[in-house]
């Protein structure tokens, strides 16, 4: 068997790390970039952290914004038409996972029209073409999606995430400036911190880990455990600590896959709207301890990565629990809800276990659930 990583061809990290578009650029040879960002972070000014950039070393570029939270396959075509009317020859993602995600889909049908019905690149699409080459800048701590060669675009009308895994789609270069997260509100830092924390967690205990993988996810358990506080209390150095964690998380879950929090979590946002982050943060600890039992003694190391005294010495009961009390106690500390009750409607739970069942991060989780199972899950945390 090989174990396959799959990385960008180049990464940068630090504060204003940014500034190395001025000369990037025009060394790869690009002549245009077409910009992908989101309204609101055009509005409250982060994406023109990146045009000043640009304009500094005369770049031509041209900015779309029309990316949404939990972007559909609508947002998709229309930004796949609205590149290939630009004139431009590479993508700029500036934005949280939903930018990078809708720039990664339109990189791929531009390269790839053959694949322009959106949902044929769900799963494991066999794209003959490299994507646009795509240089990603996240501007939240926590998708990890500058590293990865995943996506996830939102069907309306069927009312269901999918998930695309396409080596092709990874950007080429991933700038992780923190600087560029400086202005996310609380809510939001800590929402995306746990879902990192997801990453990293789910990554490590998945069917597919292995060694390196495993070196990965329990770094970013550390980094993110012992910084997220601060980051959401505004420290420069917890924002720097999660804009690497969720950076190392990314490099370890993108390769092995993730499990049925993902699930789980895909079926609220395409119901209910609900924030991936969030939903990640509310259904962890629960499914932590769905899974305990199929996870040999892993669990006694996410305890330690987190800060856990004493975990040499603790029975295997004890070191499971002293780990998803660590997770809950994190996600208490950050302002995560603790239940789903102002989320879920009881009558909807059938359908979302069924949903959930049908994603594709399911097969990756380290127990193999019934629907049943997945739907006592929703119906615990109600």
């Amino acid at each position: 068997m090989a174990n396959r990583i799959v990385l960008n061809e180049q990464s940068y990290h630090g504060f204003g790390s940014r500034e190395v578009l001025k000369e990037l650029l025009s060394k790869r040879g690009y002549k245009k970039a077409f910009v992908c960002s989101d309204r609101a972070t055009c509005d409250v000014g982060v994406t023109a952290k990146v045009t000043d950039v640009l304009d500094a070393a005369g770049f031509p570029y041209e900015v779309y914004t029309g990316i949404v939270p939990n972007p559909t396959i609508e947002n998709v075509l229309d930004g796949v038409k609205a590149f290939e009317t630009s004139g431009a020859d590479c993508l700029l993602a500036v934005g949280g996972g939903s930018s990078i995600d809708t720039a990664k889909a339109i990189g791929i049908i531009a390269a790839n029209p053959e694949f322009g019905d959106v949902r044929s690149l769900e799963g494991a699409a066999d794209t003959p073409n490299p994507s646009v080459p795509l240089i990603a800048l996240p501007t939240t701590a926590g998708t990890a999606a500058e590293v990865t060669i995943n996506y996830v675009i939102t069907d309306v009308e069927k009312k269901r995430k999918f998930v695309c895994v396409d080596p092709h789609d990874i950007p080429v270069v991933a700038i992780i400036d923190s600087e560029l997260m400086s202005t996310m509100p609380k809510g939001l830092t800590a929402s995306t911190g746990m879902d990192a924390l997801t990453h990293a967690i789910e990554g490590y205990i998945t069917k597919g880990a292995w060694e390196m993988t495993d070196m990965f996810h329990l770094k970013a358990i550390e980094i993110i455990s012992r910084s997220l506080r601060g980051a959401v209390n505004g420290e420069k150095e917890g924002r720097e600590g999660m804009a690497l964690g969720q950076y190392i998380a990314g490099m370890g879950f993108s390769n092995v896959g993730l499990g049925i929090v993902h699930s789980m979590a895909h079926a609220l946002g395409a119901v209910y709207n609900t924030p991936h982050g969030v939903a990640n943060a509310i259904l962890l600890p629960t499914v932590m301890e769905y899974n305990a039992d199929a996870t040999g003694d892993k669990y006694r190391y996410i305890a330690k990565a987190m800060g856990v005294h004493g975990t040499k010495n603790m029975s295997a009961d004890e070191y499971r629990k002293a780990a998803v009390d660590a997770v809950r106690k994190l996600a208490v500390d950050v302002g995560i809800p603790q239940s789903l009750k102002d989320i879920v409607k009881r009558e909807d739970i059938d359908f979302l276990a069924e949903s959930a069942m049908a994603d594709a991060c399911r097969p990756g989780n380290p127990k193999d659930p019934t629907k049943e199972d997945i739907a006592a899950l929703y119906e615990k945390l109600l």
